[in-house]
């Protein structure tokens, strides 16, 4: 079987520069195909490397909301010089509300100049949403989007905004992290989506899955648990148990909503 990962972030200094070797273990566990998320100016370079390296990668910049106080004065102009580079998605970026300490001024006009660049470009975008979803809806009903559509990943939003949010062209990616016992709420959701707007995602390094379905435990350096990419597999077939689908239904279903989103990167 074939696994895409619609979202990860292979570049994390925490994966302590073993990269090859998780992509080794990715490739022999049927991972084909994943989407590598930049954070901020700081880690486009490793994204990009990345990309140019192993087949697997395929990249996307932006600047999360939680570093925008990182960015340079150029910054825009940086990003679309990384988006020239190599064939490209743009993300993650977003809206945070959830972090107490984070600023939220700044915040909309950094993702509206990055949502207008993926616009004109035509470009999937990856979106990061907590705590800010009904301004979030309505900044995407009132300002252009990519014609393919974007990616709300690990959707935490309310059942009832995914219709106007998929009639927007939005996707949705379920994240190992929800097969948590106690995330049987999220996981109800998922089985509202669309069928041709779900992905699947595991967040590496973070949203790690429950120890009994963890296939590839994983320390930081400091000893703390990551997430190894290699995980996408448990993550579908842990999903396809819980809608009740057969494993390879569900990965031809996925497989089909990748391409179309990430087609020509």
């Amino acid at each position: 079987m074939k696994f895409f990962d619609a979202h990860n972030h292979l570049q994390a200094d925490r994966f302590s520069g073993r990269q090859s070797e998780l992509l080794a273990v990715c490739q022999k566990s049927g991972v084909t195909r994943m989407i590598v998320n930049g954070t901020r100016e700081s880690d486009w370079p490793q994204v990009l490397a990345l990309a140019k390296t192993h087949p697997l990668v395929l990249p996307s910049f932006g600047y999360h909301p939680w570093y925008l106080e990182e960015r340079s004065p150029d910054w825009q102009r940086n990003l679309e010089t990384f988006l020239d580079a190599v064939p490209s998605a743009i993300g993650e970026i977003g809206l945070d509300r959830w972090k107490p300490e984070l600023p939220y001024a700044g915040q909309e006009e950094a993702f509206l100049a990055q949502l207008r660049i993926a616009t004109e470009r035509n470009l999937p975008v990856s979106l990061h949403c907590l705590k800010t979803w009904g301004r979030l809806l309505e900044l995407l009903q009132t300002n252009a989007r990519p014609v393919r559509g974007f990616l709300l990943h690990s959707y935490g939003g309310p059942t009832e905004m995914i219709p106007a949010l998929a009639k927007l062209g939005a996707y949705f990616s379920f994240p190992g992290y929800f097969l948590q016992e106690r995330k049987l709420a999220q996981r109800e959701t998922f089985r509202r989506i669309p069928a041709e707007r779900l992905l699947i995602e595991t967040d590496a390094p973070d949203q790690l899955l429950p120890d009994e379905r963890n296939l590839f435990p994983l320390a930081a350096a400091d000893g703390k648990s990551l997430n190894h990419p290699g995980n996408i597999g448990a993550v579908y077939l842990g999903l396809a148990e819980f809608l009740g689908e057969s494993p390879e239904a569900l990965v031809a279903r996925v497989e089909a909503n990748f391409m179309r989103l990430f087609a020509g990167l």
